[in-house]
């Protein structure tokens, strides 16, 4: 079975200031979980893979975050702060792909998250606030960001990255 992934940051845009995060998985389980990335693009390659990416991280900057995806049999779960937009109207379907959100109709006051691409045969899953709190804790990146928090006197950040910049002392509570 062939396995890749990867984490990269690539130049976007015309002026090409604008930085992109880009996921690659094909045949694998991926999970991006706390601080990984200031972008507010990020580019999803998914073949028959799991992704499990976060974005309620504080580094984020303000604004509309974009995720482009080209997934194929995959699934893709995104961690989001509540009172998130999901704005799905550029996604393309192909096969019986969906957007499961359960708060589709009821979010409102938050950033916009626009999802762009392709789906074939795949599977976006939106989860918030304390389903997206849990999911992050229920992670071995949970614990090894709870042991190196403890190593070096900080606090953990991979539960509720919302909260808590990278770095932060523990006695700054």
């Amino acid at each position: 079975m062939n396995t890749q992934h990867t984490v990269s940051t690539v130049k976007t845009g015309t002026a090409g200031t604008e930085e992109a995060a880009r996921i690659e998985a094909y045949y694998t389980n991926e999970k991006r979980l706390g601080h990984w990335t200031v972008a507010r693009t990020i580019e999803v390659t998914a073949r028959r893979s799991s992704v499990q990416m976060d974005l309620r991280s504080a580094e984020i900057p303000e604004g509309d975050i974009e995720v482009r995806i080209a997934g194929e049999r995959s699934i893709l779960k995104i961690l989001v702060p509540d009172g998130t937009v999901v704005d799905e109207s550029e996604l393309e379907y192909v096969g019986r792909s969906k957007v499961k959100d359960m708060q589709r109709h009821t979010a409102s006051g938050g950033r916009v998250l626009r999802l762009t691409g392709v789906l074939k045969r795949s599977e976006v899953r939106i989860v918030r606030g304390g389903v997206a709190t849990l999911t992050a804790m229920l992670s071995r990146e949970f614990v090894d960001d709870c042991r190196t928090a403890h190593r070096d006197g900080t606090l953990p950040t991979v539960h509720a990255p919302e909260s808590v910049r990278e770095g932060t002392p523990r006695d700054a509570r």
